[in-house]
């Protein structure tokens, strides 16, 4: 029986995370439900992509995710149902999906209502539903009706050249760290063992650290963390706050020109 995962902008002090459950358990009690965050911030869709993109390869394939993340404005008919990479979504129509993965999908169901009424809240009454429904064995065609395509957004685009890379902090997280946008497998092509300059903000490093705790506290690490992106922190501190520096702040490595 396929696994059901939870991530919503929910918080923690009202009844909807519970709400969602118990539509899914009443349906079926045997379910399993694994919660991965419900802190994004209300309305993120970059922050929600950031977090699912971080950790849905994790579960196995065949895992149901329901993403109740800036779902306020929709309603059945914005409800989708998509398979990509081996895992299926359940979630708006907003564009986060297409910040989670480059793969096209193997298919994309518009949910159905299950009532005559619009739904206020989607993520119990049609979400919940069809993922508890999905895990059973319904055929995801027998939730809706096949769509084309979903929305799809424009994350920040990393921009590389042999003598410079040019990213930007896309989350900063629960400790201030600073996580952008670029990726260790391109700075290891460009770097080739050369010199090169980190710069964010008013400071410039030339140092790759391998952990957190490299630096004494108080002093900044820069290091590539387990999603293979550049990081930016100060050990036991925040770093956003003591840099001024925050979402999309502009972040660049520097190599000299070859000679």
């Amino acid at each position: 029986m396929a696994l059901i995962t939870f991530m919503s902008d929910f918080g923690s002090t009202d009844y909807y995370i519970a709400a969602v459950k118990a539509r899914i358990l009443s349906i079926n009690p045997d379910l399993q439900i694994i919660d991965i965050s419900h802190q994004i911030s209300q309305f993120d869709i970059t922050h929600g992509s950031y977090v699912l993109k971080s950790v849905f390869r994790e579960f196995p394939e065949g895992t149901i995710h329901i993403v109740a993340v800036n779902t306020i404005d929709s309603n059945s008919e914005k409800c989708i149902l998509v398979k990509m990479e081996g895992h299926y979504f359940i979630c708006a129509d907003n564009g986060l999906l297409n910040l989670i993965s480059e793969k096209n999908p193997d298919i994309i169901i518009e949910l159905e209502g299950f009532d005559a009424e619009p739904s206020v809240f989607p993520a119990r009454d049609i979400m919940a539903r069809s993922a508890a429904m999905l895990a059973g064995g319904t055929e995801p065609i027998d939730l809706g009706k096949k769509k084309e395509d979903f929305l799809r957004l424009l994350g920040r685009q990393l921009k590389a050249t042999k003598k410079q890379i040019s990213g930007n902090v896309i989350r900063v997280d629960h400790y201030g760290n600073l996580i952008t946008n670029i990726e260790e497998e391109i700075f290891n092509i460009l770097n080739k063992q050369r010199p090169f300059e980190i710069k964010f903000g008013r400071e410039i490093y030339n140092e790759v650290h391998g952990s957190y705790s490299a630096v004494d506290p108080g002093e900044c690490f820069v290091l590539f963390n387990s999603n293979g992106l550049l990081e930016i922190g100060i050990n036991n501190g925040n770093a956003s706050e003591l840099m001024g520096l925050t979402y999309d702040s502009p972040v660049t490595i520097n190599f000299p020109e070859d000679s």
